[in-house]
């Protein structure tokens, strides 16, 4: 779901500390467990599927933002973690197919009748399926030998899609809610953000200077 750095761009900017990979997928899993753990003791209110339903697609949507933060980090304040970005998004995917099982299984209890109801019936389910279905290709590509076997621009041009999915993520979230209080939409504006910078970042960047002839 994301690129592989090459060694170069790895040692520009403030690189902080480097943490072992795993360890940040082991970190990444925590809210998960806790969420889970939670529910088996009955301590997610008065609605716990729906809050553990929510809560594991809010923890999708805030690995998907923190994939997209890393490349204006490192451009705006020099802070390099690119070696982390993969980890980050595949756990936006592991947690959105966690979301997408507990609504399936849970909620739904593999009714496939309900479930093609509601997806016809509900934007907000129309379109977090289709943002699921936009991060598999993205998944199963997150690895050295996907970008070898498509190459390198063609793995690129296929990665692109995070900005759809991202954008998906948030109006999934904007409608799932009845009303609409301030956190959907400070995460739509996070998301508005950091695409806006990337649309705007060529247009504003300026040209090196060229060396005169001596």
């Amino acid at each position: 779901m994301v690129g592989r750095a090459s060694v170069q761009s790895e040692k520009k900017g403030f690189a902080l500390p480097q943490v072992p990979k795993i360890a940040v997928y082991i970190v990444g899993f925590i809210p998960a467990v806790w969420l889970f753990y939670a529910g088996i003791d009955d301590r997610l209110g008065a609605d716990p599927m729906r809050y553990l339903e929510q809560a594991l697609g809010l923890w999708a949507l805030r690995f998907l933002i923190a994939t997209l933060a890393i490349t204006p980090l490192r451009q705006l304040f020099n802070v390099n973690l690119l070696r982390y970005r993969r980890a980050l998004g595949l756990l936006a995917f592991y947690y959105a197919a966690l979301h997408l099982t507990t609504y399936l299984v849970l909620d739904q209890g593999l009714d496939m009748a309900a479930i093609v109801a509601d997806i016809v019936k509900r934007p907000y389910i129309t379109i977090g399926m289709a943002t699921f279905v936009i991060l598999i290709p993205l998944a199963v590509t997150s690895n050295n030998a996907a970008i070898r076997r498509m190459g390198g621009q063609a793995w690129a041009k296929l990665h692109r899609l995070v900005y759809v999915a991202a954008i998906g993520a948030a109006l999934h979230f904007l409608l799932v809610v009845k009303s609409w209080p301030p956190e959907p939409l400070v995460y739509a504006a996070i998301v508005a953000a950091l695409l806006g910078y990337r649309l705007v970042r060529p247009m504003v960047k300026k040209p090196s200077p060229r060396r005169r002839p001596a």
